[in-house]
């Protein structure tokens, strides 16, 4: 049986973030956390968060790292529950809101945040009593603010994901102004992140019909403006699409991921230092061709479908494609120019085969198989 739920309030224009004060007050949220980090602080987006936010005492935690950490939420906490707040507004890249997520379930449920974690049976210990959040995105990649998930790097150094409907943000503020001065390679790493949310989950074998609407929609939006929105960070149509489709990537991957995402999350814990939308572009071609034989994906003429989305002449065009635009956007031109070392491999395995990601992918990756997808990335 499918289960379809669609998800939650969005407010997606222009000048969106002047909004905020309202929704804290849709949500009942009196004394929020502000979670951000240091780059959207220096570059002014966090002050037109702030000046949202009229008559409202608010207090903020400004250091959420690339990749959030345990450590990160934590600290957050102690400033959660040191100012007595009520509720979680999230401004910045998935970091940001996925280190709010944490803080969400930490400063309302007893016990190490491990004890919550998807692979350690924790998504049904987190209940409704968590911080209630607002999402408000700066990047157009994760669409974690649309999203039941959060990742983040546990004590142990385990990349780890925690997921609930409960955790899902009570409004997603979505304002392409607040991704207008992206930098290029952010702009094409975190444009590629939400790509591979749309091709990946649309190729899931799992039954959700509007996911796949959403997911080609996506991808056709993501597809025909991310170079024009990393070669012209003024351009506000691309800037309006990229936002869109990863707004609309993270809604249709409720239905499920797949190979790419085992692999870049235990890749990601092995070397924090990674960025998770540039390791998801290096993984993708290889994916794309290992799916290829998945009898869903046959069956279904799912590579035919997304090279129509992308203006391609057949599905066998689209993992070159992808390979092709990566370079086009000065991307890495593998994991070995990233600094991934072949012996590094067992211990990327151990954590791709252990990903709640691992057993979506439509077609089920053995060691040997992880071994030639990496090694075709390389």
């Amino acid at each position: 049986m499918a289960f379809i739920y669609y998800v939650t309030q969005i407010q997606l224009d222009f000048g969106a973030v002047k909004l905020l004060r309202q929704e804290c007050e849709r949500v009942g949220i009196k004394r929020p956390l502000v979670v951000t980090d240091a780059g959207v602080k220096a570059a002014g987006v966090l002050q037109k968060a702030l000046d949202a936010l009229p008559g409202l005492p608010v207090a903020v935690f400004d250091q959420t790292p690339s990749n959030p950490t345990e450590a990160a939420v934590r600290a957050a906490v102690e400033v959660y529950r040191a100012h007595r707040c009520d509720g979680l507004i999230a401004v910045g890249g998935g970091s940001a809101i996925d280190c709010a997520k944490g803080v969400a379930i930490a400063a309302t449920h007893e016990g190490p945040l491990t004890h919550y974690a998807t692979i350690e049976g924790g998504s049904p210990r987190i209940t409704d009593q968590v911080a209630p959040l607002i999402a408000v995105p700066t990047t157009s990649g994760t669409g974690s603010e649309v999203a039941r998930g959060a990742i983040i790097i546990v004590d142990d150094h385990r990349k780890l994901g925690f997921h609930s409907w409960h955790l899902v943000p009570k409004t997603a503020i979505c304002d392409p102004d607040l991704t207008l001065g992206l930098p290029p390679k952010l702009t094409a790493a975190t444009g590629m992140d939400a790509i591979a949310h749309c091709m990946e989950t649309f190729m899931s074998a799992a039954i959700n019909p509007p996911a796949d609407g959403i997911a080609l929609d996506g991808l056709e939006r993501g597809w025909a403006n991310i170079e024009r929105a990393t070669r012209n960070g003024s351009d506000r149509e691309a800037r309006f699409n990229l936002m869109s489709a990863s707004m609309e990537g993270a809604m249709a991957f409720q239905k499920g991921l797949g190979c790419v995402h085992s692999l870049s999350h235990s890749l990601g814990g092995v070397d924090p230092r990674l960025h998770h939308g540039t390791l998801n572009a290096m993984f993708l071609p290889a994916v794309v061709r290992f799916n290829a034989q998945a009898e869903s994906v046959r069956k279904d003429r799912r590579l035919e479908r997304m090279a129509h989305a992308m203006g391609l002449g057949s599905g066998g065009d689209v993992a070159q494609a992808i390979k092709d635009m990566n370079a086009r956007l000065d991307l890495p031109a593998g994991l070995a120019a990233m600094g991934v070392r072949r012996d590094q491999f067992d211990q990327i395995i151990k954590g791709a085969l252990a990903d709640h990601c691992h057993k979506t992918n439509p077609r089920i990756a053995s060691v040997q198989d992880y071994q030639e997808i990496l090694a075709a990335s390389m």
